[in-house]
């Protein structure tokens, strides 16, 4: 329980001490007017309080990510505490307020918009590729996991088809209302069930079984798998809710586009972040402590990480309010999947120049998304699971060299973002060179070899751009000096 414990101390302290340290390297300029002051339309620039923000920011990343890959982390056994605690603090909610930050700074841009901007204009349509892949899969993943979830809850005529479709119903009457409705008034409910379901998962399980929660130590500091998978490149790819997650590069936007001042960023934006790692170490503990390895392997395997959030749920909480607990995590990735899809939306609609000023153009892009996402929930979830977890950290490497790069141009401690993007930049070519899903090559050491090799290709690429760039850039430039015109994304 100690380190359970330790572990959360050191997220709250992360975010009052490095989270302040990052936000003065930013330098917030708490009298700029924000793009929901100057650009109100009344439906996705909407000002909104603090409060709001802060909650919606936390629906529209959380999903099932902090949940299902802390629990499927723990099959690694403690070790999946530190990628958590580390990843969180110095990676994920860095990443996380960078984005959103800059997003802030250039109209409440989407991240394809950001990467022409930053990174040149011919990395747009890669950038776009891999965005709307990411979110088209998070979408469709956070459909199957709440369906799979309420399927365990109800009756069998229910089926899990119905409940997809239901969903998706929701989905689209949600699509066509303004964020301070669709997300607004809903989502502080949801936020307060989720908080409530964790703070109880929390609690039971630390008064229950608190002498028997896994601490980390020297003996435990080492792999646990049960099928004995690398920790390299694979834990950094199952936790990335909760720890590092380029999905949360596309949610940023939405709500940058509902800020009313920069001093709000520290809190939506890394705090928040900081808020999905407590819930990622209580889920990772929770998994660990009730269950051995080799049996946690066997439920994830029989019906993905769902049956484990029922079976930990009821055990430590009773089925009447283990049940409440499960609509806690259910609410998740409900909400999570309406962010991707409105997020997918606006990227699309961008991509395409199709204004969303009338119901009839925001259904015109939308009800295609919606329906290649429906055929996409007949594919094996596990196999979708590894193709999100691969393209989410790909993007969090795009978000990271924006960032640098932002950072770099500007003349501040581009460190801060340059070191994790190295960092899951080396894991995400290893990962596609090893996996099935990429290249087969598996864990040998030509794939360690060729993957350092493609790292420092593309990051000589990187700074030799930046370099060019900067050279190119006078003292007043709008690039330097955050200089947007109201209604633009210029990359010039």
């Amino acid at each position: 329980m100690i380190t359970l414990l330790g572990g959360i101390a050191l997220l709250i302290l992360g975010y009052f001490i490095y989270g302040r340290y990052i936000e003065k390297n930013f330098s917030i300029e708490p009298d700029r007017e924000t793009p929901a002051e100057a650009l109100q339309d009344g439906y996705d620039y909407v000002p909104m309080p603090k409060w709001k923000n802060g909650l919606i920011q936390l629906l529209n990343i959380a999903g099932t990510g902090p949940i299902f890959g802390p629990i499927m982390g723990a099959l690694y056994g403690p070790v999946a505490y530190l990628w958590i605690i580390l990843g969180n603090i110095f990676a994920g909610a860095v990443h996380d307020y960078m984005i959103g930050m800059i997003s802030l700074r250039n109209n409440g841009a989407h991240l394809p918009e950001l990467a022409s901007r930053y990174l040149g204009k011919s990395t747009k349509h890669i950038v776009n590729i891999f965005s709307m892949l990411l979110l088209m899969l998070v979408g469709t993943v956070f459909v199957t996991t709440p369906a799979n979830l309420i399927d365990n809850l109800t009756p069998s005529w229910l089926t899990v088809g119905i409940i997809t479709s239901l969903i998706f119903v929701y989905y689209i009457i949600s699509t066509i209302l303004p964020i301070d409705k669709a997300m607004g008034k809903v989502f502080p409910i949801f936020g307060a069930i989720l908080i409530i379901s964790t703070v109880a998962i929390g609690g039971t399980l630390m008064v229950k079984n608190g002498s028997s929660i896994p601490n980390l130590t020297p003996n435990t500091l080492r792999n646990f798998h049960p099928e004995g998978l690398a920790i390299f490149p694979a834990l950094f790819f199952t936790i990335s809710c909760g720890a590092l997650s380029g999905f949360h590069a596309t949610q940023a936007p939405l709500v940058s586009r509902t800020s009313t001042d920069e001093r709000e960023g520290r809190f939506t934006f890394y705090g928040m972040m900081v808020a999905e790692g407590i819930i990622a170490m209580i889920w990772a503990a929770a998994a660990m402590t009730l269950f051995d390895g080799q049996t946690l392997n066997e439920m994830i395997n029989a019906g993905t990480a769902s049956l484990v959030v029922n079976e930990v749920s009821i055990m430590l909480l009773g089925s009447v309010l283990g049940t409440i607990a499960i609509a806690g995590v259910i609410v998740l990735p409900i909400s999570s999947g309406l962010s991707a899809f409105r997020s997918l939306r606006n990227i699309a609609a961008d991509y395409l120049n199709i204004n969303q000023d009338t119901i009839a153009k925001i259904l015109a892009v939308t009800i295609p998304l919606y329906v290649v996402s429906f055929f996409l929930t007949q594919v094996d979830f596990n196999l979708l699971w590894r193709y999100f977890n691969w393209a989410n950290q790909v993007t969090a490497v795009i978000s990271l060299l924006v960032s640098t790069r932002y950072l770099y141009l500007k003349s501040k401690n581009y460190w801060v973002t340059f070191i994790p993007g190295v960092f899951i930049l080396y894991a995400v070519l290893v990962y596609i060179l090893s996996e099935p899903i990429g290249f087969n090559m598996g864990l040998v050491p030509l794939t360690y070899i060729v993957g350092a090799v493609l790292s420092l290709v593309i990051l000589w690429v990187f700074w030799e751009s930046g370099k060019k760039q900067k050279e190119n850039l006078d003292s007043s430039s709008p690039l330097l000096n955050d200089e947007l015109p109201i209604g633009t994304f210029s990359t010039n």
